[in-house]
């Protein structure tokens, strides 16, 4: 699908980005797409002069840096966005954009809730805009490839998958900070936006703000986002019909909110997701090939994110970097009074594999900045993006709640439940309560 032909740039035509919220996600992110021929970053912004300074310093002399993201949008010299912002701060900035006629790359979960994350959508069909969501495993040939072998039919019939997020932070956590004043160079009251107003507290602010639910989601949206898109990609999925999930702050001893613990299970049309989430433990679960590298392991023998894929010829476990396939055994297991015991192993289902990948933010960049150029839709486009966050979104939901949600994802409505409704959308503090 492309968006309007009209807007078709030259191939080699220079695309001017400006890059909404500069700290080290962003700046990374900014420093990939600049390596993509004709690409120039020519305006950044960011509510604390010291990382917009950084990014500035890192752009050049011709970018110049805001305060305010809505002059990065009033900038004609600026034909995309790329917005890492926290997570309460995606959904204005991106609606916004796509009114001033802005492409769009913007980092996971889509919105902080799930009506901001359709109204970013909405957004961009209406004006025709570009938006790619950050979930970057869409752009990995390794991801395609097990795509490929589950809808071959290769792994047999899959009836269960889990994913797994696990870091220790045990005992201390992000720790405890009693509020203050601003440091030099923020702007409080413009980091807050839409969230409500709190006095200024170190552990809010930056790097921990996710673990607090005015800002983001924990683990689940951070982490598990992108692997809900993986889940998505490699079952040919789309939205669960429903989630109940347990857990709690049960072990570190600091000041943020979001569980340490979380298990998540969703109910999709023919399968079952568990979702584990640790934030005291980081060996995670799956198997390792010796000398092989994982996605953040940090030991010998840990695992601490991926997704298992369990079908009933072989399992298949990916990660951020790989994935292998470990084959069932011809012979089936039988338990009983007539036959006790397993019958020998004759050969296996399927034919073991083990491919190597790498982290596909670069190949992501990349396909966002041609889709600018093409019209044509990016590998994640912001209604997949959209998706995936739906079922972080969910789980939290389901977890703040204590009950089991069911969702309609057709009118994307809780059944049945006037209260978790509610947590479908947050009323945003004046005056950016505009979407």
């Amino acid at each position: 699908m492309a968006l309007s032909s009209r807007m078709i740039r030259g191939a080699n035509e220079r695309v001017r980005v400006g890059l909404i919220g500069c700290g080290g996600r962003g700046r990374l992110v900014a420093r990939l797409m600049n390596e993509v021929p004709d690409v120039e970053f020519s305006a950044v912004c960011d509510v604390y002069d010291r990382q917009t300074n950084a990014a500035k310093e890192w752009a050049g002399a011709r970018c110049r840096a805001f305060g305010d993201f809505r002059r990065v949008l009033e900038s004609k010299d600026v034909d995309a966005v790329l917005i890492a912002t926290p997570d309460h701060w995606h959904a204005i900035p991106a609606v916004l954009a796509c009114q001033a006629g802005k492409d769009i790359y913007i980092e996971k979960p889509l919105g902080h809730t799930i009506r901001e994350g359709r109204a970013i959508v909405d957004a961009a069909r209406k004006h025709e805009r570009i938006v790619q969501a950050g979930t970057q495993h869409r752009s990995a040939p390794h991801y395609r490839t097990a795509a490929e072998i589950v809808k071959s039919g290769a792994l047999g019939s899959i009836r269960f998958v889990r994913i797994w997020n696990y870091l220790n932070m045990s005992p201390d956590g992000i720790g405890r900070a009693a509020d203050s004043e601003p440091p030099p160079g923020v702007n409080w009251e413009m980091y807050l936006g839409p969230a409500p107003r709190v006095p200024f507290n170190r552990n809010r602010f930056i790097a921990t703000y996710r673990w607090f639910w005015d800002y983001g989601g924990g683990m689940i949206t951070d982490f598990g986002t992108h692997r809900f898109d993986s889940l998505h990609q490699v079952m040919s999925a789309d939205t669960p019909l429903s989630v109940t999930a347990t857990g709690g702050r049960f072990e570190l001893r600091d000041g943020a909110e979001t569980p340490d613990v979380l298990q998540a299970t969703f109910e999709y049309p023919g399968f079952i997701l568990s979702y584990e989430a640790s934030m005291i433990n980081g060996h995670g679960t799956g198997v390792r090939i010796p000398g092989k590298k994982y996605y953040n392991a940090r030991g010998l023998e840990d695992r601490p994110h991926g997704e298992a894929f369990y079908g009933t010829n072989g399992t298949l476990f990916s990660d951020r970097i790989g994935f292998e396939i470990y084959p069932e055994p011809k012979a089936q297991m039988r338990l009983g009074p007539a036959e006790p015991g397993r019958t020998e192993p004759r050969g296996l289902r399927m034919e073991p594999e083990d491919v190597r990948g790498e982290d596909a933010t670069q190949l992501h960049v990349k396909n966002f900045i041609e889709c600018v150029r093409s019209r044509r839709l990016p590998n994640a486009d912001v209604e997949i993006g959209h998706r995936a966050s739906i079922v972080a979104h969910l789980g939290n939901i389901a977890f703040r709640t204590g009950r089991k949600i069911r969702w309609d994802s057709a009118t994307e409505q809780i059944i049945g439940d006037a209260e978790a409704a509610q947590l479908l959308a947050r009323k945003a503090r004046a005056p950016w309560d505009l979407i």
